[in-house]
């Protein structure tokens, strides 16, 4: 059985990362979507399954035990994705921020990046609202996210945006199978096409 390829779906706050990941793994009984820890607090109406919400000693005793692939501080708060253990036959999607994918980057360059963008600030800012944040953080999120995106187009092997989900779900599903029969045929993947 080939070893799994790993797939991360990386962008700023307010692209769209969890919906989109969400559908993938939906749709493709053969992509496993590792569940990230968080420090922060559940958003309301935010699933219980969105993350693996701890408090910042458990998630520091899992950084001493060399339990994270990744992690990182993000406005005051832990994020951080556990080591994948997939299940067999499955490949890995990872939804992360721009200091994650670094970090996998360094750890795993055979790993795919896929940026995610969202069409503009003003709709990031709307995104951002809908679940819950307030005019700080959205303004905080909208300026970082600017320079995530620059930073990120220069380390992605893939970018989309994220201006209609069907179509963005469905650009990422054909770079995951691009991906997946250059690994069958032992081709380098043909770049976005």
């Amino acid at each position: 059985m080939p070893a799994p390829l790993l797939f991360v779906l990386f962008g700023p706050g307010g692209a769209g990362k969890g919906t989109v990941a969400a559908r993938l793994v939906e749709q493709d009984p053969h992509l496993w979507l590792s569940r990230s820890w968080t420090t922060r607090s559940r958003r309301p109406g935010e699933p219980r399954d969105a993350y693996e919400f701890v408090d910042r000693a458990t998630f520091e005793e899992r950084i001493r035990a060399g339990g994270f692939f990744e992690w990182a501080e993000f406005l005051g708060n832990l994020y951080g994705t556990p080591v994948p253990r997939p299940p067999d036959g499955a490949d890995v999607l990872l939804e992360i921020d721009l200091q994650g994918a670094r970090q996998v980057r360094a750890a795993r360059p055979d790993a795919t990046l896929i940026l995610l963008e969202p069409p503009s600030p003003a709709v990031q800012a709307e995104r951002l609202r809908g679940r819950g944040d307030d005019e700080e953080h959205v303004r905080l999120r909208i300026e970082t996210g600017l320079a995530e995106v620059a930073e990120g187009r220069t380390l992605a092997d893939e970018t989309v945006v994220n201006d209609d989900l069907d179509a963005c779900v469905a650009a990422v599903t054909g770079i995951v199978d691009r991906y997946r029969r250059a690994r069958t045929s032992g081709a380098p993947p043909d770049k976005g096409s």
